[in-house]
């Protein structure tokens, strides 16, 4: 018998960044910053090591589902819920983003951060909120992912708020706070009428495929039990993931460390909404209404952040109303149905708006705090490995053909307009919002490196990044070219595509060429 020591032992994944969050935050504040640095970085890459591990193991198992119980932690009559842990494709994806990234960003911070006060209680933050992540995305049961969407939303309280004695950054913590549990009281509703229905909150037996082919499918209109409990989830959902109307929370959120905007409000915690949703796809599928109003709020939420980016002068302001935006797109992939394209999005948006967000941080420090794109200008010849990496993300996320974002935007358009209620709209605001990223993009582009300089020379001394900033912009600049399997069927249908005249077959894809 094989054996798989990593998969049976998931929880070291989560509990490294936890030991290194209680290392720095007890004894961090008498360490030099190297110490701190080798604690927060040594268990995090170890965290990604294990889940690396954790994965090579799971697909050599074969299985489509690893589940482990661990032990029991609440027993209450016939409620059990347990330190349950599982592994699938779903959780692969999030676990590589989160531990990946994750680590990227920690190893950026060592750079961006070293002369700030309260260095150790920062990695010490950052470190808490990968373990919170971790718990919510390696969760099997809904119990123990609230732990971690709660944990998620305090470990962002904390960093949001990191600078505490400037009344704009404690006062954006607290909103981000009190907006988000908004949110969770609609999602607590939504678990507790989840189990009054079904007696489990455990995904397992939940979605189980013979207990889910007993369950009635719910029509147009009627607001049955699936899609009561389905838009109490969801509520919580646009409140964790910023969309309408609980998305303001995330543009003020800009307040905290720009490495805290790049991991949280980038690739990791904004994207817990659209992991749950997509988790919970078996009981969605059974509520076309509640489908509909996701794919509705995405597609709304998507353009509307767009409209408000395109004005922006703040560098991270723009990506803040971007990042608004393109979780709007994956919750449309969502409510038509496209939960795999969601996460496609969901993955290629983690590499290009990381490095979006670390290569403004980079833009900041060249500019010795400097926020507004309207005092920057003619910066790519002064700070050309920043210029270069950020033009990379620009492409992913604009969507230019044969970039990562190409494939995933294309995806979702494609099944909003196959969608058989409001596809042609929810299409159409679609390819719009794609439309209004590339203008907004290019614009901090043009505004941020191009034209005349717009700063006084002699006061801003302008200057390259150290390579403890640059190295994790290279390495998300090369994730934003992936060239896959998926990639390669899209090369050979674009060929196809092009060649055939009945273009009305694939609309998604030629508007974005002709634009870009």
């Amino acid at each position: 018998m094989p054996t798989y020591p990593i998969l049976e032992y998931l929880w070291i994944i989560p509990l490294l960044p936890l030991l290194g969050s209680a290392i720095n935050g007890l004894f961090g504040e008498k360490w030099p910053n190297k110490t701190v640095n080798w604690v927060a970085l040594s268990s995090t890459g170890l965290s990604f090591a294990c889940a690396l591990e954790a994965v090579r193991e799971f697909f050599a198992s074969g299985q489509a589902l690893f589940h482990k119980e661990f032990f029991t932690w609440i027993a209450a009559g016939n409620f059990r819920a347990g330190f349950d842990l599982q592994m699938d494709q779903l959780t692969v994806v999030m676990v590589l983003v989160v531990t990946g990234v994750g680590w990227l960003i920690h190893i950026y911070s060592t750079g961006y951060m070293a002369h700030e006060g309260g260095y150790y209680r920062f990695f010490s933050y950052l470190n808490l909120f990968m373990f919170f992540m971790l718990i919510l995305v390696l969760a099997a049961n809904y119990v123990l992912l609230f732990v971690g969407w709660e944990g998620v939303g305090l470990s962002s309280y904390l960093l949001i708020g990191f600078y505490f004695l400037r009344k704009s950054a404690a006062d954006a913590g607290k909103k981000a706070f009190i907006v988000n549990r908004i949110g969770d009281f609609g999602f607590m509703l939504g678990m507790f009428l989840l189990f009054r229905t079904f007696h489990t909150l455990d995904f397992q037996t939940l979605f189980d495929a013979q207990h889910a082919a007993a369950w009635p499918a719910e029509a147009y209109g009627q607001f049955g039990t699936f899609t009561i409990a389905c838009l109490l989830l969801f509520m919580g959902a646009c409140g964790k993931s910023a969309q309408l109307p609980l998305y303001v929370w995330l543009p003020d959120a800009m307040e905290g460390p720009t490495p805290v905007s790049a991991l949280i409000h980038a690739a990791t915690m904004v994207t817990a909404g659209v992991y749950v949703v997509a988790r919970s796809h078996v009981l969605f599928t059974h509520a076309p209404t509640a489908m509909l109003v996701v794919a509705i709020v995405g597609c709304a939420t998507a353009f509307f952040a767009a409209t408000i980016g395109l004005v922006q002068t703040d560098i991270k302001k723009v990506l803040a109303y971007s990042t608004v935006s393109q979780l709007g797109y994956m919750f449309l992939a969502c409510g038509v149905g496209a939960f795999s394209a969601g996460i496609f999005h969901l993955m290629t948006h983690a590499f290009f708006k990381a490095l979006l967000f670390l290569a403004a941080g980079s833009v900041i420090h060249a500019m010795g705090g400097e926020q507004d794109m309207n005092r920057m200008g003619g910066l790519g010849k002064k700070i050309p490995w920043t210029y270069v990496t950020m033009l990379l993300a620009t492409f992913a996320i604009t969507g230019i053909p044969f970039w990562a974002g190409f494939f995933s935007k294309d995806a979702i358009l494609f099944a909003a307009f196959q969608s058989q209620t409001g596809g042609t709209a929810l299409y159409v605001f679609g390819l719009l919002a794609a439309l209004l990223t590339s203008f907004y993009m290019f614009r901090l582009i043009f505004l941020t490196f191009g034209g005349t300089r717009r700063f006084d020379e002699h006061k801003v001394h302008v200057h390259e990044s150290p390579w403890s900033m640059l190295g994790p912009l290279v390495v998300l600049g090369s994730l934003c070219r992936l060239c896959s399997k998926d990639q390669i069927i899209s090369l050979i249908f674009l060929d196809r595509f092009l060649a055939d005249v009945k273009l009305r077959k694939r609309p998604a894809i030629l508007p974005l060429i002709i634009w870009n």
